[in-house]
């Protein structure tokens, strides 16, 4: 079910109503609810994926308890790895299998043997990779004794399948979402009423930025060769913010929608295209994956401790393995390894812990050295969206190579520039609001105590009026939902 569409405009009031107005004498009814409709939601891709879903969730919920049960450290290791090994092998076969078998025989005919590999074919089931990770960090968590194993089953489900995260985050911890799965919660009106608008931002970002930038960047990717440089510049930061708008916009309105249950679901997003350095991107950017990898693979590893060579193989690690995440192409592993070019000064220099508050904070406008820094993050960051853009490795640097001709100088392609300025007005004013709003978790946060009664209902108005005139006839899905 996606969040854009007519099904899940009925789907939410219903069981809003039927959480706070049938089941909300008793927790474990409401967590019962929740969870039905967590299932039910995730069933409209494709029932059998419920199988799957429901099979990790058991699995984890089971290793979790026998590994605090047991005395003997060998059966806990037993149980945590049976867990670990479990879920990256599901995750490989259904993500990974495929490419890792057609880049062995490709490796091999270069030495001149020839294998046959037999592909697997299979549906990847949507939102695998981040109830994966769910179950993921609550086994390590409860293997390094951080949190205790969930004996509550229903609880736990809810924790792994939560409906507005199952399939495209925040990617939860067990210790910031059970506590809340597990505490009597009451309705709060103000709570309630900024949810909706932090859903009516991200649907704003989906379905007017996104979508609309996708036809450009689209256009660039899929005729490469027939736009100049110039257009083809234009098309790549048409992808940048398709890609932050339909991400980010997906992130709103899952915590939006969480929040309408009273639940706080992690922050994803932070303004990241107004990072001033690679290493404040990544603080700004997919959150909740960045602070996974983080706390799961680069602080064990050894982070940012012992020498410059520990460190350099720490990042290297990282991006490579967050590359690889984003899924089974060398056009990933590629824009993972500009990242870790792009971030390696700040490492080597120790400067990455630099720019903690935002941008220009309490003014209006930041001074030339931030703008500068500003303008240069985006850059790098826009040419590394070539890579994860293009479909395989060779078409992005057909790409690349155009970029860097003679043409890039050019005046960029007159029917894209022309289509493309129908969406001038609300991208400009995408831009601004989100510039004025950069230090709020989202920019219509809290507005009651800015704006009278009548100013709030006529900007939300006017938001659901663009969407009218912009939003897509047919569905769109989330990009997302492809890793």
């Amino acid at each position: 079910m996606l969040f854009n569409t007519l099904n899940y405009a009925l789907f939410l009031p219903i069981v809003f109503l039927l959480y706070w107005f049938v089941f909300h004498k008793k927790l474990s009814f409401q967590n019962l609810l929740l969870l039905l409709s967590s299932y039910i939601f995730y069933a409209f891709w494709d029932w059998r994926f419920l199988f799957l879903l429901a099979f990790s969730t058991l699995l984890d919920y089971f290793c979790a308890i026998n590994i605090r049960k047991n005395n003997s450290e060998k059966s806990k290791k037993f149980w945590f790895w049976f867990s670990i090994i479990a879920n990256i092998g599901f995750l490989g076969i259904f993500k990974y299998y495929n490419f890792f078998a057609n880049s062995f025989a490709e490796a091999l005919s270069t030495f001149g043997l020839q294998v046959n590999v037999s592909s697997l074919n299979l549906i990847l089931p949507v939102g695998i990779s981040f109830y994966t990770f769910h179950g993921l960090s609550y086994i390590i968590d409860v293997y390094k004794n951080r949190i205790e194993p969930e004996k509550n089953y229903i609880d736990y489900s809810l924790f792994v399948g939560f409906f507005p995260l199952l399939v495209a985050g925040p990617i939860e911890r067990a210790t910031h979402l059970l506590p809340q799965i597990k505490t009597k919660r009451h309705f709060n009106y103000t709570t309630v009423v900024d949810g909706l608008r932090q859903i009516l931002w991200g649907l704003f970002k989906k379905m007017i930025i996104a979508d609309q930038c996708a036809q450009f960047a689209n256009l660039a990717f899929n005729n490469t060769a027939n736009y100049s440089g110039s257009t083809l510049v234009l098309g790549t930061i048409f992808f940048a913010f398709q890609i932050y708008g339909d991400f980010s916009g997906y992130s709103d309105i899952a915590i939006g929608t969480a929040r309408l249950f009273g639940i706080e679901l992690l922050r994803n997003f932070n303004y990241p295209y107004f990072s001033r350095n690679i290493a404040e991107f990544w603080r700004r950017w997919h959150i909740s994956l960045s602070t996974w990898f983080r706390d799961y693979l680069y602080i064990p590893l050894g982070g940012s401790k012992g020498s410059i060579w520990i460190r350099i193989r720490n990042i290297f690690i990282i991006f490579l393995i967050s590359g690889f995440w984003h899924g089974a192409n060398w056009t990933f592993i590629i824009w993972g390894l500009l990242h870790t070019i792009y971030i390696m000064p700040s490492i080597i220099f120790k400067t990455n812990r630099t720019h903690l508050n935002s941008v220009a904070k309490g003014k209006i406008l930041p001074n030339i050295k931030d703008l500068f820094s500003i303008f240069l993050t985006f850059s790098l960051t826009v040419f590394a969206w070539i890579f994860f853009r293009s479909e395989t490795v060779s078409k992005a640097f057909e790409f690349v190579s155009i970029v860097f001709s003679k043409s890039l100088f050019s005046f960029p392609d007159y029917d894209f520039m022309k289509s493309a300025l129908k969406i001038s007005i609300p991208f400009l004013l995408f831009i601004a609001v989100e510039w004025l709003g950069r230090e709020k978790k989202f920019p219509l946060e809290n507005m009651e105590y800015q704006f009278s009664k009548p100013t709030r209902w006529l900007v939300y108005m006017f938001i659901i009026f663009l969407i009218g005139i912009y939003m897509q006839t047919q569905q769109t899905p989330f990009i997302y939902f492809n890793f």
